[in-house]
């Protein structure tokens, strides 16, 4: 592809993502105009680029936390109520906060 039919593709997606940003707030069509008067197609085009970044990077953080939580808090929990059930006289259900405590402070201090 020739590079004025990308840039073409840009402009056009752009358009679109910038229709959809305004139905759901009037502050994004100012900062788009700002950034247009300033900074012109291409300064827009890098913004949503940023933007992109960012929202990734977000969601990237978002699912690491999720990982660890899973790995750290969750299944070792489960898996020391279950094996305290058998060795102490208590319940599954008695033994979980304890061993949810247990792998939250295990959490907090691994970061």
């Amino acid at each position: 592809m020739s590079e004025i039919t990308l840039l073409s593709q840009a402009q056009e997606l752009s358009g679109k993502v910038s229709e959809k940003f305004d139905e759901y707030s009037g502050a994004f069509g100012s900062v788009k105009g700002l950034i247009v008067e300033h900074f012109g197609q291409n300064g827009l085009i890098a913004a949503y680029i940023v933007a992109a970044v960012l929202i990734l990077m977000l969601v990237s953080r978002l699912v690491k936390i999720t990982f660890a939580t899973f790995k750290y808090l969750i299944i070792p929990a489960i898996a020391l109520a279950a094996l305290g059930t058998f060795v102490l006289p208590y319940s599954f259900f008695m033994m979980l906060p304890v061993t949810v405590t247990a792998c939250s402070l295990i959490l907090l201090f691994k970061g």
